[in-house]
């Protein structure tokens, strides 16, 4: 007869998953994962690789980084030859040959020159943007985790941070055109026609008209759209700070802040660069709230170029003249892939433009990605528990 320890192991053995076949379907749905993003990712680099990288020296096609967007004109000279020629080239080839020598004449919008705008717009939307979270985020965190009374308020308030991350990034956008392209407070001479209201100060006018459709509005608008991850990832993150590091700080008469200062937030840090990392790409991905608050499809200039700044300006254009690019409309990758998918008729002349476009976009997630990871990674290095 089997003793009670033989009888639990019968037992557990006649319902147990075999080890081998648990172990196999693990590894395949995480080879499959992998696979499938190669497949992806192989897909992108072999339909755009080919509109950066060349075959002859200097290998990269420089231009197509540094230039800005044109339209793409085809035609056919006198001589019966193919032309392929951005707007700039295509006016001086006719200055030189005349439009008679013109024939079968295409032009592809947005496909020609380089994505020299969207990339800049891109770079200062999502790095403005994270600025902004990350200031605002780790700050709510750390009242949250280290100042505030738990209970059924605090509770609500983080319910309702972890109800806005399933916010679609839409809303977003239609929040941020209400609250800051239209109605968010600006110092100004002259209170616009559409102000809601405007409040005067003597020296000039505190107007609620918006920021208008800009970078510093669109920056604004990611913000607003990450801040929940920010906010959720480094509470957790202070959380796993122990408690003891703060008891040994206070014991020492250290008061509270100088604390979370000194004790708790370098700590921290690794995880909230973590936030920052998964906050990077979303805001750099997105669409839909930058059309409404930042983006153009087309700009002839770069964001600190030709910045109106008005016969008599007041504080809040004074402002954004002097950092030059916080009142100007951008170009961004996502919105600008966006318009050559869905707006322009795809073909052979338009394919650089498209698939080298969501190559170099990817590259830049890559690249913001590895320097946050390489930046946590050595903050990491260095605090010793």
């Amino acid at each position: 007869m089997d003793n009670p320890e033989q009888l639990i192991r019968k037992r557990l053995r006649k319902g147990a998953i075999p080890e081998t076949l648990v172990k196999a379907l693990l590894g395949g749905m995480t080879w499959a994962i992998i696979a499938i993003a190669l497949l992806i990712f192989g897909r992108m680099f072999s339909d755009g690789a080919p509109a950066i990288f060349k075959s002859e020296a200097p290998f990269v096609d420089i231009g197509f980084l540094t230039e800005k967007n044109e339209t793409l004109h085809v035609f056919d000279d006198a001589e019966g030859n193919r032309m392929q020629l951005p707007a700039s080239e295509y006016h001086r080839w006719i200055e030189q040959h005349g439009a008679d020598s013109i024939y079968n004449e295409q032009s592809f919008a947005y496909s020609g020159g380089g994505i020299a705008g969207p990339i800049v717009g891109t770079a200062l939307l999502t790095l403005l943007s994270v600025g902004l979270a990350l200031f605002f985020g780790v700050a709510a965190a750390i009242y949250l985790s280290e100042y505030s009374k738990q209970g059924k308020f605090i509770g609500w308030v983080r319910l309702a941070i972890l109800n806005l991350a399933g916010v679609p990034s839409i809303v977003f956008g239609l929040f941020g055109f209400a609250v800051f392209v239209l109605a968010a407070p600006v110092f100004t001479s002259a209170p616009a026609d559409r102000a809601l209201f405007a409040i005067p100060l003597g020296f000039t006018w505190l107007s609620f008209q918006g920021w208008n459709s800009s970078l510093i509005a669109g920056a604004a608008t990611l913000a607003c759209m990450i801040l929940p991850v920010i906010i959720t990832a480094s509470e957790e993150s202070l959380k796993a700070v122990p408690q003891g590091f703060r008891e040994a700080s206070l014991a020492l008469g250290a008061t509270r802040w100088h604390t979370i200062r000194k004790c708790v937030l370098p700590f921290a840090m690794p995880g909230i660069l973590t936030s920052s990392v998964l906050s990077l790409a979303r805001a750099a991905g997105e669409t839909a709230p930058i059309m409404f608050t930042a983006a153009v499809a087309a700009k002839d200039t770069f964001p600190w170029e030709g910045l109106a700044k008005g016969d008599n300006p007041g504080l809040w254009e004074r402002f954004t003249a002097s950092f030059g690019t916080l009142g100007s409309q951008v170009q961004a990758l996502p919105y600008h892939i966006y318009t050559l998918a869905a707006r322009i008729p795809t073909s052979e002349y338009t394919e650089r433009a498209q698939f080298g476009s969501v190559f170099v976009f990817l590259t830049m997630i890559f690249l913001f990605s590895a320097v946050s990871i390489v930046l946590r990674n050595r903050v990491r290095s260095k605090l010793k528990w």
